[in-house]
């Protein structure tokens, strides 16, 4: 039976583990494919449990010189065994102390201080057995974590920095560098260490950013008693919670009681506190500002808006990026590279010129210590983890390293209309009063007729009245005239509300009502006429609000470099025109079926290459498949959208598309500037080396500052925030 498990592997900090694993593992039977998520720590087989168990690969990672435990049973990143947390600083303790027995013995034995600072540079000097023996001690202790897996390495036939260091370190030995190889080794280690200690930074960070989610609830058992604490995994639908004023919110529900202001900016990302009263819903993770509420739970722990983001944003991290390739294809074949290089200029010098053994072998294996990969292959992973991680806490959620390279190199961005460039519901624009009614009049009138109306039009009709404060009275004898619009009695006299259609078949239109009609259609609004049995009483206009930022966010795309923002709509041209002048889009295609849309994408991925397409995430899903990627918007109420859409903003705040695009170039810019800088270190290495200049602990020393400053140039990319 095909089984994947996955496994929390503690010591998988570096791409040379993944290759270190992929070699112990790869070749055995029943192991179908492993896949590596290294800033997680996280090993997923898939594996035929006929042949293999979950136990045998443990075992396997175990002898590999790594832990491995199932990944729902393993301990949290600062937990396990005392030795699992702290032996590797214990080790590199122990080693740093040898060596320095070892100085102050040969110091103490020749009573020479510049004799023993000279010790690797004196021809024929006599090394002391005991100061031998301490540093022959300080090189097993370093070397404590690294020999298994150098091992490892030489039976797969993988070579890696762990079996670099220790070759490296076997051939100082070999030409009585005691001194410096005890060096090497307890560098080496130090390295481990604080690469060890910066990547587990990164996982605490990324960690936190994701576990907003309270441990407890506040559940009401019943009515009238006093709220109980319970694990929120054991809450079931249908409980009563409380969240009091500064509570986070546990679990996902609809208000029941009280009212609030509730930051929803750890999933969202807006910056302003949302008012939420009865009925209104409530999301685990977001923060309940200043009153109590009392909502009922309708999602469970793992069902939580917040469960499905974590998901996602754990899966983004396995579809990596272009870089990550790369970097991961050019270190398969650069650490055997580096290896051969290092053999022939320890070797042909010597035989083909003559030259002195000591001092090329020498060389060729400092030129082994510089060649460790770590520092290159470990930028661009924590870099890209980084960039995610801070996306999803802006409220842009990005499924993987390839659509957040692809948002830097955007090309064209092609917003659809409805519910992207404008609020996507139509809202009363004007209200024409003739024939001696006044506007508050007509308003009345028609609210009456469409009170109990369920279209569009007539909602926005009904919150108008509602926003002056008027008391609406149900007509009588209502009556729906489909297609057209609606009639019923107001006051003891018959109204009807309905389309400019429906005002001509009444026959109560004249030449001057026709053109100021015409005049608002022209203009994009949708025209509402109200009449009696005698006249038309007035106009109503009616249009979909365009969003308040949508012109400055549509300049700000520009300004980034966008060649060409493009609009999408179903809607007539005078609607399409009227929102394309507000906005200054470059360019705009009305009363597009989807197949319409889909032809105008294709169009523009052929002319322009990377194009992504804004929408609801359902609707414009046809379009968006046709796009580099697709982008959906003011997905918090809509799973749909969440889990379609390549990239998704939470919030229905369009600044974040511009912000996405600045947050990826960013991320590109430090990613490049990681990889020049662990290249441009190993090339200068290399040279110095080969000039005789470069010494094993300078080597050791350099690889490991650019490992650290790769790492913590990647992490800064977790503080880059919209607001």
């Amino acid at each position: 039976m095909i089984r994947k498990e996955a496994f929390k592997v503690r010591e998988l900090d570096c791409a040379e583990e993944v290759n270190l694993l992929r070699g112990a593992l790869g070749r055995r039977p029943g192991i179908l494919a492993l896949d590596f998520d290294i800033v997680s720590a996280r090993m997923t087989a898939t594996f035929d449990d006929e042949k293999i168990s979950s136990g045998m690969i443990a075992a396997i990672v175990v002898a590999a010189g790594m832990t491995a435990v199932k990944w729902e049973e393993a301990a949290r990143p600062e937990e396990g065994t005392y030795w699992q947390r702290n032996g590797r600083l214990i080790m590199t303790c122990v080693s740093g102390g040898f060596l320095v027995l070892s100085f102050l013995t040969h110091w103490a034995i020749h009573r020479d201080l510049l004799d023993a600072l000279a010790v690797t540079h004196v021809p024929g000097h006599i090394f002391p057995l005991p100061s031998i023996l301490l540093c022959v001690a300080g090189i097993a202790t370093g070397a404590w974590f690294v020999f298994p897996k150098a091992v490892q390495s030489a039976k797969s036939l993988r070579p890696d920095m762990n079996l670099l260091m220790v070759i490296a370190v076997l051939g100082a030995m070999a030409i009585s560098q005691w001194f410096e190889a005890a060096t090497v080794s307890f560098l080496f280690a130090v390295a481990l260490l604080l690469e060890h200690w910066s990547v587990a930074r990164a996982r605490r960070a990324i960690s936190a950013l994701l576990d907003l989610s309270p441990a407890l609830a506040q559940v009401v058992p019943a009515e009238g008693a006093a709220p109980v604490a319970m694990p929120v995994a054991s809450v079931p639908k249908g409980s009563v919670v409380v969240a009091r004023p500064g509570d986070r919110i546990p679990l996902d529900g609809l208000v029941l009681t009280g009212s609030s202001h509730v930051n929803q900016a750890p999933i969202t990302g807006e910056s302003v506190p949302i008012p939420k009263g009865r009925g209104d819903e409530v999301y685990a993770g977001t923060i309940n500002v200043d009153g109590t509420l009392e909502f009922e739970v309708n999602r469970t722990a793992n069902d939580t808006k917040l469960a499905h983001i974590i998901h996602l944003v754990r899966q983004s991290q396995a579809r990596r990026a272009r870089s990550e390739q790369w970097v991961d294809r050019f270190a398969l074949y650069y650490t055997p590279a580096t290896m051969a290089f290092a053999i022939a200029v320890a070797v042909v010098p010597p035989l083909l010129f003559g030259a002195a053994w000591s001092g090329w072998f020498y060389r060729g294996l400092v030129l082994l210590v510089i060649g460790c990969p770590c520092a290159l292959v470990i930028s661009t992973p924590v870099s890209i983890v980084a960039a995610l991680t801070s996306a999803a806490r802006n409220g842009v959620l990005v499924k993987g390293g390839i659509y957040l390279e692809a948002a830097g190199r955007l090309k064209v961005v092609a917003l659809d209309k409805t519910g992207t460039l404008t609020h996507g519901r139509p809202e009363v624009q004007r209200v024409i009063a003739l024939d001696s009614h006044t506007p508050d009049q007509l308003l009345a009138r028609a609210a009456a007729v469409e009170a109990d109306s369920v279209h569009p039009l007539a909602e926005a009709i009904l919150r108008k009245a509602s926003n002056r404060g008027m008391v609406v009275q149900r007509a009588l004898s209502f009556r729906s005239i489909g297609g057209k619009g609606a009639e019923g009695t107001v006051a003891g006299r018959n109204y009807w509300v309905g389309s400019h259609n429906m005002m001509h078949e009444k026959g109560k239109e004249t030449d001057s009502i026709h053109d100021a009609a015409v005049g608002l259609e022209d203009a994009g609004h949708t025209v509402v006429a109200v009449g009696s049995d005698n006249h038309v009483c007035g106009l109503i206009s009616l249009a979909d609000d365009m969003r308040q930022n949508a012109k400055d966010v549509v300049g700000q795309l520009k300004a980034l470099g966008i060649e060409k923002v493009v609009m999408l709509t179903g809607d007539n041209e005078g609607t399409a025109r009227s929102i394309a002048d507000a906005t200054g889009v470059d360019e705009w295609h009305a009363e597009l079926l989807p197949e319409g849309k889909v032809a105008v994408v294709e169009s523009l991925v052929k002319r322009h290459g990377q194009v992504a397409v804004v929408g609801d995430g359902v609707n414009d899903a046809p379009a968006m498949a046709a796009a580099t990627f697709g982008v959906a918007m003011g997905a918090i109420g809509s799973d749909a959208a969440i889990e379609t859409a390549d990239v998704t903003l939470m919030s229905d705040d369009l600044a974040r598309l511009p912000w996405l695009i600045t947050h990826s170039r960013n991320t590109l810019r430090v990613i490049k500037q990681n990889v020049t800088f662990a290249l441009g270190v190993k090339a200068l290495f290399i040279v110095l080396a080969l000039l005789g200049v470069a010494t094993l602990w300078m080597a050791i020393a350099a690889d490991m500052g650019a490992s650290l400053l790769v790492i913590f140039n990647g992490l800064r990319l977790l503080g880059e925030q919209l607001y």
